[in-house]
């Protein structure tokens, strides 16, 4: 996995938390007061298919949230490969705080479970190129740096986090400023510490971008033959990006065109939640 493999802030965790937790208790959880309140509880969470671990910072602090007395074991470690049927993680505390936090701790583990496991796949599939898998901003809203998170945990990188911390020039940008040297030339003055990347439709945008001294080329539905000639006529000046038309099935044909990134909007737009099961045992 990468070098940037590192947890968001606690802070940021306990919003995500928080802000489900409010979502799916409310007022409160009607079904688990009918549980004594002193009853303690033993439960488990097991996988039922295949997968990438990522997300035990939320599962904790859901629960925590509820019972800071909790006792979590985890078995296995974001970024870690389950295999089906495996038991990952056990818990032991208040029954009330375990079955009311069940839901939203398990949303967090399968869904960004979900964008670890797909990140690896992708990221298997270029083994033994120089490319590197990228995320994009087609994020589920709200849960940005979690996801993010779980790219990392699957091997891939870290696109820009959002609209502040890079600059990326897209059609609309360049209509506005008239040109594409006049967009880069405003992006320059105006930001000159950050990486400027270009995104780019043909080979005549390509070389204006070259002749403008940026940071990064996007390239953007290109064939698998132009990115063979585009590689050839950058000749490494210039890092290049591939985005759009691309599928796990396609990807490393593009990484096999000498390709610096592919960007991948699936990795977090396109989830599937991993198929994952919690069992409670009460009275203990």
């Amino acid at each position: 996995m990468n070098s940037t493999f590192q947890l968001p802030e606690a802070a940021a965790i306990r919003a995500d938390v928080q802000r489900a937790l409010d979502e799916d208790i409310g007022s409160g959880d009607a079904t688990a007061q009918l549980l004594p309140d002193t009853v303690n509880a033993e439960a488990f969470v097991i996988t039922r298919e295949e997968a990438i671990l990522c997300g035990q910072a939320w599962f904790d602090a859901c629960f925590r949230a509820l019972d800071p007395a909790v006792v979590i074991q985890w078995h296995a470690s974001d970024g870690d490969r389950l295999l089906p049927n495996q038991k990952f993680v056990s818990l032991r505390g208040n029954a009330r705080a375990l079955v009311s936090g069940e839901r939203c701790a398990l949303n967090f583990v399968q869904t960004l479970s979900a964008t670890a496991t797909v990140t690896a796949r992708h990221v298997a599939a270029v083994e033994g190129t120089r490319t590197r898998i990228l995320d994009t901003r087609k994020t589920i809203p709200g849960l940005r740096l979690a996801q993010k998170y779980a790219v990392r945990c699957g091997g891939g990188w870290n696109h820009r986090i959002g609209l502040f911390d890079a600059i990326l020039i897209k059609e609309n940008h360049i209509a506005a400023a008239g040109s594409l040297a006049a967009a880069v030339r405003a992006a320059r003055s105006h930001f000159p510490d950050l990486l400027l990347e270009v995104e780019v439709e043909n080979f005549d945008e390509l070389h204006q971008a070259l002749a403008c001294g940026v940071d990064r080329i996007m390239l953007d539905e290109f064939s698998d033959d132009d990115l063979c000639r585009a590689v050839a006529d950058v000749a490494g000046r210039v890092p290049l990006e591939v985005s759009g038309g691309v599928s796990l099935e396609r990807v490393r044909a593009i990484a096999q065109t000498g390709v610096d990134f592919i960007s991948i909007g699936a990795l977090t737009k396109h989830v599937r939640a991993i198929d994952l099961s919690m069992r409670v045992a009460v009275g203990l």
